[in-house]
This record gives structure tokens, sequence and C-alpha cells, in this order.
């Protein structure tokens, strides 16, 4: 039985292996491909590793773009969103999860709803209102249709509702009002939540194109993925530094994913199982 079961944990830990290599088979090819010359990475026969590898590529995507620039940007940006959907979305969820009030759930169903509007079909109406508003091309602009959505709300809420109601009457008796008991109680006991919706966040904020796109104007208030359609429009023809570029701006998710990927796997489970 023993050695069943060594022989099935083996066989899990290699096919475990195999699927993340696999996954990330391609950000180690772009890496290896980013240090090669175009000369190199056109040779017949092909190959994978660099025989001369340069550093010349990273330098060129520093010379065409203010890379930096954009990075920075998206920084900005993902921090201001953050903060105001952790702000947002637990506070809706505080009142979906410890207040009773007439249409509470038909209302919460509405909310889960708009998770299934297409992001398409409403941006050019926010892109009118930020128009009309004189707010293109600033931060605002950038930030301020997701500064709280409907999956936030849901993640905090599941959170929530694993709190004693019994700790929220007895804080209550001794005085803690609601946004005490959020701030004190609700927040610390909801931690990997909230580090989830942030990791969440952060991810697809970075990764935004078309938004930034319709609302920015100069060059100084672009992100990343704009930066990055930039520099391959620019390099057409030489992929090592549109890789090198690729590779630059990979570095900040793969950062926050591998610190934060315990506590995204918490706060989306938190819960999930009751008992």
């Amino acid at each position: 039985m023993r050695t069943i079961k060594k022989l099935k944990t083996r066989v899990s830990f290699a096919g475990k292996l195999l699927v993340g290599l696999i996954i990330i088979a391609p950000i180690l090819l772009g890496l290896s491909l980013s240090f090669m010359t175009a000369a190199e990475m056109a040779s017949i026969p092909p190959h994978f590793i660099p025989h001369n590898p340069v550093t010349s590529t990273y330098q060129n995507v520093l010379k065409s773009l203010p890379l930096f620039r954009f990075m920075l940007n998206s920084f900005i940006v993902c921090g201001i969103v953050i903060v105001g959907q952790i702000i947002t979305c637990s506070m809706a969820a505080y009142a979906f999860s410890f207040f009773k009030f007439k249409g509470q759930r038909a209302l919460f169903l509405v909310v889960l709803s708009t998770m299934m509007i297409p992001v398409d079909a409403i941006i050019i109406s926010n892109y009118l209102t930020i128009s009309q508003l004189g707010l293109t091309d600033t931060y605002f602009a950038l930030v301020m249709p997701y500064l709280t959505s409907a999956m936030g709300i849901f993640l905090m809420r599941q959170s929530f509702l694993t709190i004693p109601k019994e700790i929220k009457e007895a804080s209550m008796l001794e005085g803690c009002g609601d946004l005490r008991f959020l701030l004190r109680m609700a927040m610390p006991i909801s931690v990997p939540s909230v580090a989830a919706l942030g990791v969440y966040v952060f991810i697809q904020t970075y990764n935004q194109f078309l938004w930034p796109l319709l609302v920015t104007n100069t060059q100084n208030m672009r992100t990343v993925q704009i930066g990055m359609d930039m520099l391959k429009n620019a390099e057409a023809v030489n992929y090592g530094v549109v890789l090198a570029g690729a590779m630059i701006i990979l570095v900040p998710v793969i950062f926050v994913f591998v610190f934060g990927q315990r506590y995204l796997v918490k706060g989306m489970t938190a819960g999930g199982v009751k008992g």
C-alpha cells in the first residue's frame, strides 16, 4: 500500500510539474528570444537558446519609448483602483452581510447581474460622460469607471458572511458602531479576501488597453499596454525588442502573483466551505 501511495504521489507531482512547464514555457521562450538579435532569431535551423546573448534589445526598448513612465502611470492607476475597490466593495458587502432591509436579496442579485454586462457595451457611454466633463487625459478618467465592481462586492460579502453574528451583536452592546466594527473587526478578519481582491484588481487593471487608449491623448498619460502596442508598431521587424519590452512589463505582474497567490486562493475560497 505504501508503494502504491508513493507511486501515486510521484505521478501526481510529475503531472503537476508537466502542466506547470507547459504554462510557463511561453514566458521562458520569450525571455530567451529577447536576448537574440534579429539575425539569430531568423536563423535556420531555429534554436531557442541564444548563442551570443545581447542586451541591446532592452536598451533599444528604453530608447524607443518612455516605458518606465508608462509603468509609473499603470502603477498609479492600479493603486487608486485597488484602494477604491477595497473601500467601496467592503462597505457595500458589509451592508449586504449585516443589514436587513426590504429588497436586500433582489438588490444583491441586481448587483451580481452587472457582471454579465460586456465592458464593450458601456465603454462608449462612459467615454462620452468623461469627455463631456472635460476629464480626458487625466488619472481621474482612467480610474473612475473601475472604483467598484460586483466581483469585489461578492468576494467581500462571502468573507463577511463567515463572521459569526454573535461577534457583531457583542460589539454593538459594547458601543461599537458599524464603521468601527468594519475597520477594527471585519476587515482584519477578512485580510485574505482583501489581499485577493487587491491581486485580482491589480492584474486586471494593469492589463487594460482599450479604455486607457480612449481617454488618454498624450504620452505622459499612456499606460504599459498602450506602450507595448506603440513598441510593436515602431519595431515591426525586430521582435527581439518587442519581446524585451514584454519581459520588462511582465515583471510586476509575476511579482504580485507569486507573492499574492496564497492570499488569492484563500480569498477566493473564503465562505465556500462552512461547518
